[in-house]
């Protein structure tokens, strides 16, 4: 596996590129939820020109973001390091070779079993000057912060959405209304996002009326720090804009 193999510990800086690798994904949702997850929440950092995730066993648990701009990958990259997905904390790196896409695009493009000839080729060579010692000292051991600790939603930035909340609203209770959604949010979206506050119990989305979803808590201390949490946080394009249910 190519993309996870652990290189000698002099290299691990990889280019900033338009490409970011993310794995300990959480291998048990299904890969269309998945890449439209993984789209809605990153496509707030810029234009997605593809998203790459497999379901073989060697791939499982990883997928590549591709962006058009290198500043909209570091970006996502540094707002989203261990952010809890579906449970699990995400880790990002940028990708160590460019996409398909992006290489066509540029004129490097070398169709894969070149590619491969050429690696193998190259693994020869560098297998001798490896010291075992370096190899146990991989590049996933790296990463920057914990993964279990992730940084509180409410901390990333996403000003102007104070002034879209109603004068009224309705008094704190255990359900949070939530309007500005994308069509294409699915309830599993909606529970990975909010499910990582405690007292989380269920989302309800009513077909008829897109856009908009209530989430229940246990109490409305617990909904007020979800709130709290994610406030206008973009799926896609669109900052969530979250206020008490009326009941």
């Amino acid at each position: 596996m190519a993309e996870t193999n652990n290189p000698p510990a002099g290299n691990n800086e990889v280019t900033p590129n338009m490409t970011i690798y993310i794995n300990n994904l959480n291998e048990k949702i299904k890969l269309d939820e998945l890449k439209k997850s993984l789209h809605a929440v990153f496509s707030q950092f810029g234009k997605i020109v593809e998203i790459l995730a497999f379901k073989t066993l060697k791939h499982k648990g990883q997928a590549w973001v591709v962006f058009e701009e290198v500043q909209s990958a570091t970006n996502a990259m540094r707002q989203m390091q261990s952010f809890p997905f579906y449970d699990k904390p995400m880790r990002i790196q940028y990708a160590k070779t460019k996409s398909d896409v992006i290489a066509k695009a540029d004129g490097t493009f070398v169709p894969r079993e070149k590619r491969k000839r050429h690696e193998e080729k190259g693994k020869k060579s560098k297998k001798e000057q490896h010291d075992p010692n370096q190899m146990a000292m991989g590049v996933n051991p790296g990463y920057p912060g914990g993964y279990g600790a992730a940084p509180p939603l409410s901390q990333i930035p996403y000003p102007g959405v104070r002034s879209l909340v109603p004068e009224a609203p309705a008094p704190p209770n255990n359900i949070l209304f939530i309007q500005n959604l994308p069509n294409e949010t699915t309830p599993m979206m909606l529970q990975m996002l909010f499910q990582q506050y405690p007292g989380f119990k269920e989302v309800r989305m009513v077909e008829a009326k897109p856009g908009i979803a209530f989430i229940e808590y246990g109490d409305e201390a617990q909904s007020t720090v979800a709130m709290q949490g994610l406030q206008s946080f973009k799926i896609q394009q669109n900052p969530m804009l979250i206020t008490y249910a009326k009941k």
